[in-house]
């Protein structure tokens, strides 16, 4: 390959904890991918971090420590991956943003705190790559709520224009990115609910499959009001904004909690589970970003048809449609987002706009440095 400009790699591993998105881009003159793919963890670490992320909280500290080992390695082999497939050396690389897995988000407690593995260490060591990792940590001890952060990207991403417009990301959890059109209004952003998440878990104890492919197992069911409304209940849904959430509060036992004394096929509550993300979704956009012209989704759910269509219906007639419209890949935007944050931390700069989405104090610098070797 020919490099022409600064190359930056991004790897996020979200919510679902289905496999690392690793995106190679560049960001002059606007943001560009040049190659990306998706490297699916081993099940038995996967399993090992569902566990550890939707349980109770305890675990063991050698668990945890090799955790964060294994994590980081599976990490630094995607971004090699890659970079061999793409046809680059590491050295033609700035620098690598690790956004490291998620195992616990606690911004609103006494004690905030966000915890995410992937030693950056191991990854720096790994690959050679200087690392910037650890983005979350410093928002939140600037009283944010560490989440999301793809907003100042996707606002970096779609440029300026005169119509409201709505980022909506459909990992395992969904957030929106609420850009209003002028420069008089800040950026906002937060996490919804559940996007994927519960239906994933769902799907993988009914059917022992990772997910419903293409949302057949929900089309085949159908939505039980009662069953709705009582998981629209759910105090989160309610907050307002700045917030953030995650399997802490959306998992299988959160569910089962709510279907008691209901008996229920198990493909009605998938088609229930589609509703909740498509309604709470639809609610959070009208509640907070009631002049939306158009909703441009991204992420994994986007290749869900019927999650899609239940979306389009809830928000009729706000347009929606996935970022490919505008060319860019929706399965590598928050992939990208990480390498962008790379970039503004090798320049030092302080991230504009985070703090109307978090509610932070000010703009903060994001992320510890790790040298390669």
């Amino acid at each position: 390959m020919v490099v022409k400009a600064a190359l930056y790699l991004g790897l996020m591993s979200g919510t679902s904890a289905d496999g690392i998105d690793v995106a190679l881009a560049s960001f002059a003159p606007r943001p560009n991918l040049i190659a990306g793919l998706t490297h699916p963890y081993a099940r038995p670490l996967r399993e090992a971090i569902l566990r550890i992320a939707q349980g109770d909280g305890q675990v063991a500290l050698d668990e945890l420590g090799s955790l964060d080992v294994a994590i980081a390695r599976t990490f630094a082999d995607a971004a090699l991956k890659l970079l061999r497939e793409a046809g680059v050396t590491p050295r033609q690389v700035c620098a690598l943003g690790s956004h490291g897995q998620t195992i616990r988000h606690r911004p609103s407690e006494a004690l905030p705190f966000t915890m995410q593995l992937g030693d950056a260490n191991v990854i720096a060591e790994q690959t050679g790559i200087l690392t910037v990792a650890d983005f979350r940590r410093r928002d939140v001890a600037a009283g944010g709520q560490g989440a999301p952060l793809a907003p100042v990207f996707h606002a970096a991403m779609l440029g300026r224009s005169s119509k409201p417009r709505v980022v909506l990301n459909l990992g395992g959890i969904a957030n929106i990115t609420i850009l209003p059109g002028t420069a008089k209004k800040p950026i906002r952003g937060f996490d919804t609910g559940p996007a994927s998440c519960l239906l994933d878990a769902w799907t993988e104890r009914h059917l022992d499959l990772p997910y419903d492919a293409d949302g057949a197992f929900a089309a085949s069911g159908r939505v039980d009001p009662t069953l709705l409304r009582r998981l629209l209940d759910e105090p989160y849904f309610s907050r307002r904004p700045p917030k953030s959430t995650g399997r802490e509060v959306f998992h299988l036992t959160w569910l089962q909690s709510r279907m008691r004394g209901l008996v229920l096929a198990p493909k009605d509550v998938q088609a229930t589970l589609v509703a909740l993300s498509a309604e709470s979704i639809a609610a959070a956009i009208r509640a907070e970003a009631p002049d939306t012209r158009h909703v441009y989704a991204c992420g994994g759910g986007v290749h869900n048809p019927v999650l899609m269509q239940a979306i389009a219906e809830a928000l009729a007639p706000i347009k929606v449609s996935d970022v490919a419209t505008v060319g860019i890949d929706p399965d590598y935007v928050e992939a990208m987002t990480f390498a962008w944050f790379a970039r503004e931390r090798l320049d030092n700069r302080a991230v504009k706009n985070v703090a109307s989405v978090t509610g932070a104090r000010g703009a903060r610098v994001l992320g510890g440095l790790y040298h390669g070797g």
